[in-house]
């Protein structure tokens, strides 16, 4: 049997599934999004806005895994200590059933964009685009089986193979970059309330993933680098979505950055570069889904097999096999999401509206999250009389509370 030892993740590891779980396709989408939405003011305090309230919610997390070092299923077991069972069980089927619309938004956008070249795939929708979803779906379901190490590990590869189309795309902005253009792109044609309130809505959905390690927590070398790990791993995403953000704005006109198709990275590095930035761009995005899609995985299958551990999910799904894998929960999960993945035959926008159905599953969990660490400072329960640190908690809490509960607020019924 394979000892628990060699299952173990290393802080490189755990940074890697914040990472691979936050980068997916949003961070390809970003110029248009933005484009459409503001100019470079608004963009510039939307990020300020979002980046503080994930930094808060980030350092929760850190403070979270060093104060209750015993709860080691991550987003759900926060929920539950800190608010009960039925809460803590819709946080678990929430946030499940959120990674598995997750991935089934991978495996259309994967499909999606090998349709730009090869029309059989279509939309990612079409017979021939869910049969070669179903044949990927599968062949990940028993590569995860064959250990969460090894799984893990592909993930890295995965993480450090989509952040390199996204440094170069970077590097030639960076030398590309026409602060003329900038300037002139500096104000958004609406209101800067509105500009802003609609920018955070572009916001919302591209830190889903932060809770990467924590999760995944129970798998850690050291406890103290699930904290870390979160914190370090949240900021690397957030330097990269400002930077793509505000260097976009100083390579086309934002009416222009507005219509750019989906990826829209690739549009704006093809201005400066050529055809071939286009299909770079677009097998950077590949690789980058497809690693999203093994985190999310990972994550789906960990949380309700964490969740039965408890007593909270049906017990068989938290059977293991000999590599220590939650071999129920993960057949469970896949099984879910072929269901989905037939579905989106019949669905318009099979897309767009698994992603909002996602994001809408995993905003309840983090403020959950927030809440219970906003709880624990202001009972006192594991600080000591005078802890200045209980002040510094309970401020942080507080500000990740609110902002997720603006987020949901937001994000519309």
């Amino acid at each position: 049997m394979t000892s628990s030892a060699n299952q173990k993740l290393s802080l490189a590891a755990l940074i890697a599934l914040v990472v691979g779980s936050m980068v997916g396709s949003g961070i390809f989408a970003l110029p248009a999004a933005f484009g459409r939405a503001t100019g470079v003011l608004g963009a510039l305090i939307a990020w300020s806005i979002a980046g503080a309230g994930m930094l808060m919610l980030a350092l929760v997390f850190q403070t979270l895994a060093q104060r209750k070092p015993d709860l080691d299923a991550g987003i759900y077991a926060y929920a539950k200590e800190g608010f009960g069972n039925y809460l803590g069980f819709l946080s678990a089927a929430g946030y499940w059933i959120g990674c598995c619309l997750a991935d089934v938004a991978c495996l259309v956008l994967i499909k999606a964009t090998l349709g730009q070249f090869f029309p059989i795939f279509g939309d990612g929708t079409t017979p021939f685009a869910i049969l070669a979803a179903s044949v990927l779906l599968w062949g990940v379901h028993f590569l995860i089986l064959r250990g969460i190490k090894e799984a893990a590990a592909l993930n890295t590869i995965a993480t450090v193979a989509k952040i390199v189309p996204i440094l170069l795309f970077v590097a030639v902005a960076i030398a590309g970059f026409d602060s003329g253009l900038f300037a002139l792109n500096f104000w958004g044609d609406d209101s800067l309330p509105d500009q802003v309130r609609n920018s955070m809505l572009v916001t919302v959905f591209l830190f889903v993933g932060i809770e990467g390690a924590s999760v995944y927590s129970r798998y850690a070398k050291d406890r103290k680098d699930v904290g870390k790990a979160t914190v370090l791993g949240f900021l690397s995403v957030l330097s990269l979505l400002v930077v793509v953000t505000m260097l976009s704005y100083g390579v086309m006109p934002r009416t222009d950055l507005a219509g750019q198709p989906t990826p829209s990275m690739a549009g704006v590095l093809e201005a400066l570069v050529g055809p071939w930035g286009r299909i770079f761009i677009s097998v950077g995005l590949i690789v980058s889904v497809l690693g999203n899609y093994l985190s999310w995985s990972l994550l789906a299958a960990e949380v309700v097999h964490s969740a039965a551990q408890h007593g909270t999910m049906p017990s068989f799904l938290a059977r293991e096999n000999r590599r220590q894998v939650p071999v129920a929960a993960l057949w469970l999960t896949n099984g879910v999401i072929q269901v989905f993945l037939i579905l989106t035959w019949f669905a318009e926008y099979a897309f767009t509206l698994a992603l909002k159905m996602t994001s809408s599953m995993t905003l309840l969990p983090y403020l959950l999250v927030a809440a219970y660490g906003l709880k624990l400072a202001w009972t006192g329960e594991t600080y000591e009389a005078g802890d200045r640190r209980r002040g510094i908690d309970w401020t942080r809490g507080a500000i990740a509370t609110l902002y997720a509960a603006g987020m949901l607020y937001a994000g519309g019924a």
